[in-house]
């Protein structure tokens, strides 16, 4: 199992904030184990940490605004997307206003300083949550939707739409989050000349310019109208009858806008809080929908806490039932667990298929059949016993004993026609014969039961 990461160090950026016109400084600290992305704005009184996460995002008109309380900062998106994308998940930011430096409307210059500065493993697991149907998120006012199917990585597919003549319509992909310094970071954001005189008028892209955005000419106006949109941005004089794409640089891409999206969506995601595996399919992406699909998928990983093993149950077992019955003295009514399908020296994945035939289900309960808590912590700690006695070398000569059960949780009925999967992961070393173990059952994608047991082994006289 992979670790997580946090920066080997700190680094500062600084820069004006595309909404504010403010100069502003972002610094990124590394941070410990399980503390994810939190942002400190060292300018207010008490000094208040905002969590990153996708709950906490208040507006998302012109990017991504996180807020606790009265603190607010904006413009997250495209450090969230660099941190995402190099696998940092503990990092403590502090900012002196209310957003971000823009930069130049990129991600590559926070992808340089995480280079520049690298990473530090840390030893708690990065718990990756593992797509394994098909989820989606549709804006049917927008045309806007987001799927996300199972793939063996985070990958992305952008597709976006305009009634423009100069843009109307891109995609992009990224197959691997690997590629995304090369062929994402530098995709810089962008607008529409129509766009601009309203967000003006709101208050918004006091920083705005052409060092840090593309600039889209798609409808054509009057020379005086576009000469005053170029003053106000502070943009060199451009011909009104010349359509096309205003900036200092040129394209990075012919698809720059795609991929910035693409870009935006990655940091939009990371508000999730845990890495994700599967792909996204994202039509007319945009903030919102993706802040409502972030929302979604908390509210998916938290119904899913505990998440299932990936077992093929149809596999070759790596211990059939006569196995089993040569490691365990276990027999009917109690062998309680009837194949395994997978031992590694990090846990055992085992089945138990729950029938009507059960000799409990006899007297709990006639007329509605569950079966008994107790027996299915039983089955988990045989499962977990296995897990021991596989590596003895004479497995026939010990028994396992239950000496505590803590932490047990029962989520949902067990009932005729379930088939349970166990998984059982030690949290210690057999030491002095005693070892404890965490312990899993699933009925299909729910965990119905938890327990952490600590047992015993012992030689049989």
């Amino acid at each position: 199992m992979s670790k997580q990461n946090t920066l080997n160090g700190s680094f500062s950026l600084k820069g004006k904030g595309l909404h504010t016109g403010l100069n502003l400084t972002v610094t990124f600290n590394p941070a410990e184990e399980n503390h994810g992305y939190k942002i400190q704005r060292i300018d207010l009184p008490d000094q208040p940490i905002i969590e990153a996460v996708a709950e906490n995002v208040i507006d998302t008109q012109r990017g991504t605004v996180l807020a606790k309380g009265n603190a607010r900062c904006s413009t997250v998106e495209h450090a969230m997307a660099a941190l995402y994308a190099h696998g940092v998940d503990n990092v403590f930011i502090q900012v002196d206003g209310p957003e971000f430096p823009i930069l130049d409307g990129s991600a590559e210059l926070y992808v340089k300083e995480i280079q520049r500065v690298g990473l530090r493993e840390q030893t708690a697991p990065k718990d990756a949550f593992i797509i394994t149907k098909k989820m989606e998120f549709r804006d049917e006012d927008t045309g806007a939707c987001i799927t996300l199917l199972p793939d063996e990585e985070f990958s992305i597919t952008s597709m976006i739409s305009f009634p423009s003549k100069v843009l109307n319509s891109q995609f992009a992909t990224l197959d691997s989050m690997e590629a995304f310094d090369q062929e994402i970071a530098a995709a810089r954001t962008f607008v529409f000349v129509r766009e601009i005189e309203p967000l003006l008028m709101a208050g918004l892209i006091k920083g705005g310019d052409l060092d840090n955005a593309i600039v889209i000419y798609e409808h054509q106006t009057t020379q005086d109208k576009l000469d005053k949109l170029c003053q106000l941005t502070h943009a060199e004089h451009h011909n009104a009858n010349e359509l096309g794409y205003i900036q200092h640089k040129p394209l990075v891409w012919e698809n720059e806008p795609a991929r910035h999206k693409l870009l935006d969506i990655i940091g939009d995601m990371a508000l999730i809080g845990r890495p994700i595996k599967g792909r996204i399919i994202a039509t007319r992406p945009g903030h919102t929908i993706n802040n409502k699909f972030a929302r979604m998928m908390r509210k998916e990983i938290r119904k899913h806490e505990i998440q299932a093993p990936n077992a093929d149950l149809n596999k070759e077992p790596v211990l059939d039932v006569k196995q089993i019955r040569s490691l365990m003295p276990h027999r009917y009514p109690m062998q309680l667990v009837d194949k395994v399908l997978e031992i590694t020296d990090k846990h055992i994945i085992a089945v138990k298929n729950v029938t009507s035939n059960e000799p409990f289900f006899q007297g709990h309960f006639p007329q509605e059949p569950v079966m008994p808590g107790v027996l299915l912590i039983e089955a988990m700690t045989q499962a977990g016993g296995l897990y021991v006695l596989n590596k003895m070398d004479v497995p026939e000569h010990w028994s396992t004993y239950i000496l505590k059960i803590e932490n047990v949780r029962f989520r949902q009925k067990v009932v005729p026609g379930d088939t349970l999967v166990f998984k059982v992961e030690p949290l210690t070393p057999l030491s002095h014969g005693i070892i404890t173990m965490q312990g899993f059952a699933f009925v299909g994608e729910n965990c119905v039961a938890e327990a952490t047991v600590t047992a015993q082994i012992v030689k049989n006289i």
